[in-house]
């Protein structure tokens, strides 16, 4: 996962409390399907799903998916509904909403199938597409290690960013997290980044980097706001959404920073799949869709023009 720059959304603020019930109900392994949700109940709002209903089949993009894909009338995602507003779980507990499940359910449209999402812990998805799931969809930034596994289309580009307590109490220094205690989400680039940063304050003879790693981002979000931790890593909009989410009980230390794309991740090899998906994507690109999507979030900053298959990164 990575980050992209995040206009706050208004109509999302959360209470810190809806947050963390959230953070309990994310990792389900049931599937849920359909697009568009209410708006949450009581006194907190959330914004909703971007309806895709007008976006239609294209029979020529759709004839390009193999037989194994498209015989049992579905698309089956997999994704980790714990990192908003990517994707996150509706105010019923179990509905994925965000603009990756837009994009996914506008996908499926195209293909004229189902769309059905299912939800799994984020380190989990890619080991099993091609079996379980027909693509995997959860704000995946393109690494070398992880095309050996898969192949990719990207969709959006992001970068890294971190989140403090409000006021910096603790006077985090972004440039040196030696002796802090991070929070990151399991299996993610910024896991990765921070064992590194970790091993690099132990060559140098410094205090040990404490790293929690938690299985939903909404875990490490807690963390930072409850005092169990003095810093948060991750993508960039995820901050932004965070900070809007728990009324200002966060802020982000610094600038984004790093940005590289997200892509779809498809079965290593598959060639028809890959091919259907990336036409899809730059059909939803050209005709406006995509674009609406992303405004609709407040992340249309991340967008892209091009969805290539497997694009160079460093």
């Amino acid at each position: 996962m990575q980050s992209k720059k995040l206009k706050t959304i208004a109509a999302a603020v959360l209470s810190a409390a809806m947050l963390f019930t959230a953070a309990a109900c994310g990792t389900t392994d049931e599937a849920t399907s359909g697009s568009d949700s209410g708006s949450g109940s009581g006194e907190t709002k959330t914004i909703t799903s971007y309806d895709v209903s007008s976006v239609k089949k294209d029979d020529a993009i759709a004839a390009l998916l193999p037989e194994s894909v498209a015989k049992d009338g579905k698309l089956t995602i997999g994704t980790n509904p714990s990192y908003a507003p990517a994707e996150f779980l509706d105010a019923d507990g179990k509905t994925q909403i965000g603009y990756d499940m837009d994009l996914a359910h506008a996908l499926g449209n195209v293909f004229g199938l189902k769309t059905e999402i299912v939800s799994s812990n984020f380190d989990t998805i890619i080991p099993a597409i091609g079996s379980k799931y027909d693509l995997g969809i959860a704000a995946f930034t393109i690494t070398k290690e992880r095309m050996e596994s898969v192949d990719f289309v990207s969709y959006f580009t992001s970068g890294m960013a971190y989140a403090v307590a409000k006021g910096n109490p603790n006077k985090v220094d972004a440039s040196d997290l030696c002796g802090l205690n991070v929070a990151v989400e399991t299996g993610t680039v910024e896991e990765d980044a921070i064992n590194e940063t970790a091993k690099q304050c132990k060559a140098d003879g410094k205090k040990d980097i404490t790293i929690q790693s938690s299985k939903q981002q909404t875990d490490a979000t807690t963390a930072v706001v409850t005092g169990k931790a003095d810093v948060f890593f991750a993508d960039s909009p995820v901050v932004g959404y965070a900070i809007a989410q728990t009324d200002g009980q966060l802020e982000q230390l610094g600038k984004d920073f790093d940005s590289v794309p997200n892509a779809i991740a498809i079965k290593k090899g598959d060639t028809g799949t890959t091919e259907a998906v990336q036409k899809a994507m730059q059909k939803l690109m050209d005709d406006g869709t995509y674009g609406k999507i992303l405004k609709h979030w407040g992340v249309e900053s991340g967008a892209l023009t091009k969805a290539e298959v497997n694009p160079n990164v460093e």
